[in-house]
């Protein structure tokens, strides 16, 4: 049994790099003063020792010169084979120095230090290295002798954290903080896909799916994407066969209704004509043209053949522009246009036009007196607005008026508002185009529909 199962778990992954960050940045942090003070502090070397032994053989040689102060001092007058000067410091029996009256800081601390260790030793400070004791014996009483020599040795680039903690702090938790990012932004990154993925499936995008580098993750961040991809299919599979049964009845009730027409023709020929056979004729012409908007949304919403085109948006519209003239002339309403010729863009033609059509249509038949109808073209998208000074929606109707079937309270009479197709249809004609629609009440009242279109289609 392989242990990359449980790796690649997500709470294994979090806690390895909680756990790590934390592990990295505080042992970093503990082992600085260990290190430093390795390299600080080494055995006495040859040449140091040397030293010390020449001061003390001359010491032994001639003890008197430990009750003269004046000839004590005469041995800072040494130099270093590097040609630094040596400054000696010689303690009796009872640890005092005889030979100054001012012992620096720097040299009380290593007096501390060399008591820890039995061999002698030198320890360097930031600007000076000291090093000692040699002890030797000079007239019956024991003395030790220690150097100190001006020297500032070159560090490692990690002691400067050592040196100034404050800033040590506030790098490590920079640092903290870029692991910890970098953490968030592995995890964060996959399922800001899925979310984009799950926005565009509930938009209607039956083809959205999770990136496939998100779905061969092999933690739960993975399994997720790959249950929303399999979800994803099952619902367009589900949609598509829906929508293809609901234009393969609507193709088959073409048939009968066909016999239907035929024997009404036949049976007006031969004068047979009654109230009866008028009312079944003006039903049978209301189920062709229900058949006819079923396959209209079937084939816009499941199986477009028509080619994409780029091209002026006032020449795709103008043959609906002109009889939407004609229309609302006939029932005495004004309706203005203002589509600039100069607005151009890909899109379907027929589709976008028939879904202009259908809005254009709504607007003049509900509107009270005028309609208007403008484009603008904006950066990235042209913006048509349709507006009418008619009754309106409900305000909770305003999203439910582009499902296919639905019918507003104020038009739900056959005579007035059709199947509720129309305002269907016209929604896959925009999504076909990649854009959206969205409608709205106008105060004091009317209705604006605006439709949003790309000015680039994605291919």
């Amino acid at each position: 049994m392989t242990l990359l199962p449980y790796i690649n778990r997500l709470f294994v992954k979090l806690l390895l790099g909680f756990w790590l960050c934390s592990s990295l940045i505080i042992g970093f942090v503990g082992v600085l003063p260990f290190l430093q003070q390795n390299h600080d502090q080494q055995p006495l070397s040859h040449k140091q020792e040397h030293l010390l032994k020449r001061v003390a053989k001359h010491l032994i040689e001639e003890p008197e010169l430990l009750e003269n102060t004046r000839a004590l001092k005469k041995l800072n007058r040494h130099r270093s084979p590097e040609g630094k000067a040596l400054k000696f410091y010689i303690l009796d029996d009872e640890s005092r120095v005889i030979n100054h009256q001012k012992v620096p800081r720097t040299f009380r601390e290593f007096l501390l230090l060399s008591e820890d260790h039995k061999e002698p030793i030198s320890h360097q400070f930031r600007t000076e290295l000291i090093f000692g004791p040699y002890t030797f014996i000079a007239g019956e009483r024991q003395y030790r002798v220690y150097s100190r020599i001006a020297d500032n040795h070159p560090k490692p680039w990690f002691f400067f954290f050592n040196d100034h903690k404050l800033l040590t702090v506030i790098i490590a938790m920079l640092m903290s903080g870029v692991l910890c990012g970098l953490l968030a932004w592995n995890l964060g990154k996959p399922l800001r896909s899925l979310k984009q993925s799950s926005n565009a499936l509930a938009g209607g995008d039956l083809s959205s799916r999770v990136d496939k580098k998100v779905a061969t993750r092999g933690d739960e961040i993975g399994e997720l994407a790959q249950a929303f991809n399999s979800m994803a299919d099952a619902i367009e599979t589900m949609i598509n066969n829906q929508q293809r049964l609901m234009g393969d009845i609507s193709h088959e009730l073409r048939t009968p209704l066909t016999r239907l027409q035929l024997s009404l023709a036949l049976a007006r020929k031969k004068e047979q004509s009654s109230v009866e056979i008028e009312r079944i004729g003006y039903e049978a012409e209301q189920l062709e043209d229900l058949i006819s908007e079923l396959l209209t949304l079937s084939r816009v919403t499941i199986s477009n053949n028509e080619n994409k085109v780029h091209l002026e948006l006032a020449e795709s519209l103008s043959q609906i522009l002109d009889d939407a003239e004609f229309e609302a002339e006939q029932q005495q309403k004004q309706l203005e246009i203002d589509i600039p010729e100069s607005i151009s863009l890909d899109h379907y033609p027929k589709s976008l036009s028939r879904a202009i059509e259908n809005v254009l249509r709504n607007a003049i038949r509900y509107a009270d007196s005028r309609v208007t109808i403008n484009a603008v073209q904006k950066k990235s998208h042209i913006l048509i607005t349709i507006s009418d000074n008619g009754p309106g929606i409900d305000d909770a109707e305003l999203e439910e008026i582009f499902k296919p079937f639905y019918r507003p309270d104020s038009s739900r009479v056959r005579e007035s508002g059709g199947w509720g197709l129309g305002l269907a249809i016209t929604q896959a004609a925009i999504k076909l185009n990649q854009g959206e629609i969205i409608a709205s009440n106008l105060e004091p009242q009317g209705l604006q529909v605006k439709i949003r279109l790309p000015l680039k289609m994605l291919s």
